[in-house]
């Protein structure tokens, strides 16, 4: 059977995490806070040639080599909504919303003959797999591809970027590779994040103070949202702490 599927604007695919592109990270930067997801892959991954040539390979200390995916991304609770969605579980931002957003629930970071089970909901989505649904998905192949292939063609685009921050991290914060290293060893992997505040410093660009003066008010927000929630205590710790960073690098000369 072919696969099929339609969204059925249930929005429970619009809470928590969301990687985006590089370029959409700065374009909606005044509306999501920004952290740097780090993803390990494993050499016996079916997508680690893929995940070499998007992100960075990582040599560990027991001389394994693996990929790292660094993943620009909205950096959110994971049941805390989008904040472009609106009460009607509709985007507020259809028009303009991020590559992830438009090419779900197809993923870019894996081959394209790799995709035929992410059109089977998680549990508790409302996606229509019904035979009422368009056909999708054809012989490994995906029949509208248009947003597909612009983001991966962002991704690919931004991966020497990726891969100066990677090389800058690891050069001085070098203990991260330990970090990588247990994530790599572990059964269900893990994902590390870094702040957006080293990614400006590492890459130096020029929009930087901008970007940073974008941030530290919702760095603020999510800091106090999160404030009294044990079970958040890590992300306010790093939203308040990227507070301070990002107010300091708005106001540098």
């Amino acid at each position: 059977m072919e696969p099929r599927f339609a969204c059925t604007a249930c929005g429970k695919c619009c809470h928590g995490l969301l990687p985006l592109t590089l370029t959409d990270a700065v374009a909606h930067a005044v509306r999501f806070p920004l952290a740097l997801v780090w993803t390990v892959v494993r050499s016996n991954a079916k997508s680690y040639d893929l995940a070499t040539r998007l992100g960075t390979s990582v040599r560990l200390p027991n001389r394994k080599t693996v990929a790292v995916l660094i993943q620009p991304s909205a950096y959110l609770p994971n049941h805390f909504p989008c904040p472009a969605l609106q009460p009607d579980n509709l985007c507020g931002i259809h028009s303009d919303k991020p590559s992830r957003c438009r090419t779900m629930p197809f993923y870019p970071y894996r081959e394209e003959k790799d995709q035929a089970d992410l059109l089977v909901p998680r549990k508790g989505w409302e996606c229509d797999v019904s035979a009422e649904a368009p056909v999708v998905y054809r012989n490994h192949a995906i029949l509208d591809r248009t947003n597909f292939d612009r983001e991966r063609a962002e991704l690919l685009e931004q991966a020497p970027v990726m891969r100066t921050y990677a090389d800058y991290v690891l050069k001085y914060m070098p203990w991260i590779v330990n970090d990588l290293a247990k994530m790599a060893a572990a059964p269900a992997g893990g994902k590390l994040v870094t702040s957006l505040s080293s990614f400006l410093t590492a890459t130096r660009r020029t929009d930087a103070r901008e970007l940073a003066a974008a941030q530290a008010p919702l760095m603020q927000a999510m800091a106090e949202r999160t404030r009294t929630d044990p079970a958040l205590a890590d992300l306010h710790k790093n939203y308040a702490g990227w507070a301070k960073e990002m107010e300091r690098l708005a106001q540098r000369p």
